[in-house]
């Protein structure tokens, strides 16, 4: 301990300042001493001193360790650390000190000293020293021995041989508090406390009266021995010796009391910790925020936190309130338990003794209830917060991470805007909270107007903050943008983490650009040095199943258990979805067993993929067990309602407020998963033949905000994109795209230059072999099918399927001409009834149409050539 005065030592806590009593690691192992010693002198005193063999490590203090300190002290100080730091090791000290020979004072070295115990730099210190031992005009005394002592017991057991040579270098008759205090605390900051206590008795023994901060020394070596742990009568004994010494430097203090109250909360001794407390009053101490923690902990480990509360109510009712600090512990202690209600309790309690709550106050609480997803909860509570005392920086930012959580994204960008007009100065950490709310959300919009908040703020945007942005640009299919994002981060010097790899992977694992996430992760591994993650391998799977490329989304599932990673439910889902795909049942039902085995009850994704499985495969008997044990799945009432949904069983207006939450819970998840939810959902809905239902569903998708770039439209192109939709779900859309076209030939004039259905983005845009993948097929056959191939493929891009606006005309035409029938459109959306088991309606044997026989090439192609630029990216 490097002690600077007498003063200090009676009044410092420098080194008492830390009453956690429990053992600290980088202390070691209490040594046994042995062997007994002269002149009344204990053991450890009158060991033989040998020679301590340490290599000299000055050579490492760097001369510039200071630069950083340049005027705490003195001109002449501060040259001679210059000096002395940049002395070679075999260097001269006495040519170091010639110019200021005669300018120093004991008080400057001290203060040089000071310097080097705040580098650790012992060898200089100790090369000073002796240097001073050999002068006369600037002999070290007691205050100087005392600065040597601490700065070597600073550096471990090792060293405290050196600390007894310096102590013993002062004479006996020059000893003070001041030296032996030093001395005990470099015993006692290697937790020998033995050799502290015996250095105590010593101290008395030649006569030398000790200080407040001699014993509060002593009591915190004793009270962190671990192997084997002090008794607490022990430290109890101490503590009397202090409060009957008559000497009234040796009165105990808020020190004294803080070690004791912490070695009683380590040892689960509350009503020791309530004596203690009471004494401290009773002696005009007041507690500090300490004092209260320990107070809290030592009840809490002895499993009796009321008591705490009354204890506050009796300081308060005889004028002693606590301090809100005090409370806060409390609050703390109860919602580490989840004792949410007596948390709340100990608020009221905070303001009818008449302290007022601070924000840290309400900033546990509002916490707690997040965690608990008493989201009104946190509102009302914000709402009395604001009556009370001002929200600070740290509050939103907790809030933002609650409603974040929730799912609540809106609500956290307009908590954001609330948080300006109100005059508090976000941070980074605020800006990132938001950011991953709107990356969640799919705000791509707000997330780019908080990045320009930041940029204006002349603040740069973390890592953390543009993977929020990358998230959100991803989730409305936006990936120019999100990738223009990613490098803009990199040029200002803010380097992508894996988390902005796999975000951006996922981005076009969305839309089945598998290509574009293998660049990814190919520049992630190759130019960044950073290895495949768990979530790596999940982006991987997903923008293989999109793409189609079922095969390498089974090797990057196998490649991910070799590399160590378990897979939790998306992953496993992932390789489901490549099986059910791909159309084999046995694959299939085992991976479906393989979730049931590690999830318990599988998810509503994981049942969905199974039941259109097995109806695309005409296994009506096995859809229909299978939706029988969702209907009857105990554990989730979110299977059940689904369950019914898809049976028909909740059509009229009452039971659908069931589906409308379910499916409204599944958006507080975020975009990520509602995508996943409302693809499968979609999927089975159209292969049990539930084209009313899945509509229904598709509006609610599309009314969260989720496939932003489905319907687009312009005076050239009306568009429909579904290429990050499952194949079900895609046909669901396309019939409802074809009944509102319907109604747009009907009612109006001017037509577009074509209507076009986007099926596939990214470089798989420019081969031919996508008219052959899933998405791709299904959705031409369809199209064809319905309007008597009115569409095609462009030769500009094999991603989309198009009806130029010549047939758009015929279209219209042939709807003129039906002398107003009334029908509802291209397509008939109405729920079938659920075909018996052992039905055919999939696999059955169809008349084989090729691609397009219907059309004509030589009409389409020549307005073709004149209209391929139409259509942009």
């Amino acid at each position: 301990m490097a002690l600077v005065s007498t003063t200090t030592v009676a009044s410092s806590s420098s080194y008492h300042c830390d009453h956690q009593l429990r053992p600290a690691r980088s202390w070691c192992r209490p040594r046994s001493r042995g062997g007994g010693g002269g002149g009344g002198r204990p053991a450890v005193l009158a060991r033989a001193r040998g020679q301590l063999t340490a290599t000299p490590k000055e050579d490492a203090a760097p001369a510039a360790a200071g630069a950083g300190e340049r005027g705490r002290y003195s001109y002449e100080v501060d040259s001679l650390i210059d000096r002395l730091s940049n002395l070679a090791p075999r260097g001269s000290i006495a040519r170091c000190l010639e110019t200021a020979k005669h300018r120093l004072t004991l008080q400057d070295f001290a203060a040089v000293y000071r310097e080097f115990s705040r580098r650790g730099d012992w060898q200089r210190s100790m090369r000073l020293f002796k240097y001073m031992q050999r002068q006369s005009w600037c002999r070290p005394d007691e205050h100087i021995h005392a600065i040597v002592i601490g700065v070597l017991g600073r550096q471990g057991p090792a060293l405290l041989d050196k600390c007894l040579e310096v102590f013993q270098d002062l004479p006996a008759d020059a000893r003070t508090a001041l030296s032996y205090t030093s001395l005990i605390a470099a015993y006692a900051r290697n937790a020998l406390h033995d050799d502290a206590r015996a250095l105590l008795d010593q101290m008395k023994a030649h006569g030398v009266a000790p200080t407040a901060a001699t014993y509060n020394t002593v009591l915190a070596a004793c009270a962190r021995a671990a192997d084997p742990p002090v008794p607490f009568d022990m430290l109890l004994g101490l503590f009397a010796e202090m409060r009957h010494d008559p000497s009234p430097a040796v009165r105990p203090d808020l020190t004294t009391y803080n070690t004791l109250l912490a070695a009683a909360a380590v040892r689960s001794l509350s009503d020791q910790s309530e004596m203690l407390l009471h004494t401290m009053l009773e002696a005009g101490i007041m507690p500090d925020n300490a004092s209260y923690r320990y107070i809290v902990d030592a009840f809490a480990n002895a499993g009796d936190l009321s008591r705490v509360a009354e204890l506050f109510r009796e300081m308060a009712d005889t004028g002693h309130t606590p301090d809100p600090s005090a409370y806060l512990g409390l609050m703390e202690a109860h919602t580490r338990i989840g004792a949410t209600a007596e948390a709340v309790a100990v608020l009221r309690q905070m303001q009818a003794d008449g302290c007022a709550p601070t924000a840290a106050t309400y900033r546990v609480l509002l916490d707690q209830y997040g965690k608990q997803g008493r989201f009104d909860g946190v509102r009302e509570l914000f709402r009395e917060m604001r009556t009370a005392v001002p929200p600070d920086t740290a509050t939103y930012n907790v809030l933002f991470n609650v409603f974040g959580d929730g799912g609540f994204f809106k609500e956290v960008v307009e908590l954001f805007h609330d948080m300006l007009r109100t005059g508090i100065e976000p941070d980074m950490e605020t800006c990132e909270g938001v950011l991953a709310a709107c990356g969640q959300g799919g705000l791509h919009e707000d997330a780019r107007e908080v990045l320009d908040y930041i940029t204006k703020e002349g603040m740069v945007p973390t890592a953390k903050a543009y993977t929020g942005l990358i998230e959100a640009l991803g989730h409305a299919a936006m990936y120019e943008e999100a990738y223009v994002a990613f490098n803009m981060m990199t040029e200002i010097g803010s380097l992508p983490t894996i988390e902005t790899y796999n975000s951006l992977a996922n981005v076009f694992a969305k839309g089945g650009l598998f290509r574009e996430a293998e660049s990814v992760f190919s520049r992630m591994t190759n130019s960044a040095g950073i290895q495949k993650s768990k979530d790596s391998y999940d982006a991987l799977i997903e923008a293989y199943c999109q793409g189609s490329q079922l095969d390498d989304a089974v090797k990057a599932y196998m490649e991910m258990r070799k590399s160590r990673f378990n897979p939790d439910e998306r992953s496993l889902e992932g390789v489901l979805n490549a099986y059910c795909i791909a159309g084999v049942i046995d694959e299939s039902k085992e991976q479906f067993e393989e979730i049931r085995s590690n999830m318990a009850v599988p998810s509503i994704i994981a049942y969905c993929m199974m039941l259109s499985l097995y109806a695309r495969n005409d296994r009506w008997a096995d859809a229909y067990d299978l939706l029988e044990e969702m209907k009857t799945n105990r554990a989730s009432n979110t299977h059940q309602v689904i369950a019914s949904m898809i049976k028909g069983e909740y059509d009229d207006s009452s039971n659908w407020q069931m589906v409308e939450y379910v499916l409204d819970s599944s958006n507080l998840e975020g975009c990520d998963y509602s995508l996943r939810f409302f693809n499968a959902l979609l999927d089975v809905l159209w292969w049990f033949g539930q084209k009313a239902r899945a509509a229904r569903v598709l509006d609610h998708a599309v009314s969260y905000g989720l496939f932003p770039e489905l319907f687009r439209d312009t005076k050239l192109v009306w568009s429909l994109d579904v290429h990050r939709m499952s194949v079900g779900g895609a046909l669901v859309a396309v019939s409802v795209w074809l009944n509102k076209l319907y109604a747009r030939v009907k009612r109006e004039k001017d037509l577009p230059q074509l209507a076009s259905v986007v099926v596939l983005r990214g470089e798989m845009e420019k081969s031919t072999v996508t008219r052959g993948l899933p998405i791709s097929k299904v959705v031409y056959s369809f199209l064809n099918d319905t309007l008597s191939a009115s569409f095609h493929y462009p030769k500009w891009n094999k991603g989309r399927v198009i009806c130029l606006k010549s047939q758009l005309k015929k279209l219209q035409a042939a709807i003129d001409s039906s002398n107003g029938a009334a029908i509802p459109g291209f397509v008939h959306m109405t729920d079938s009834r659920l075909p018996p088991p052992g039905s055919k309606v999939y696999t059955r044997e169809q008349p084989q149409v090729e691609n397009g026989s219907a059309h004509s090439a030589a009409e389409s192609l020549v307005e073709e050539e004149k209209e391929s630029e139409l259509l942009a990216l």
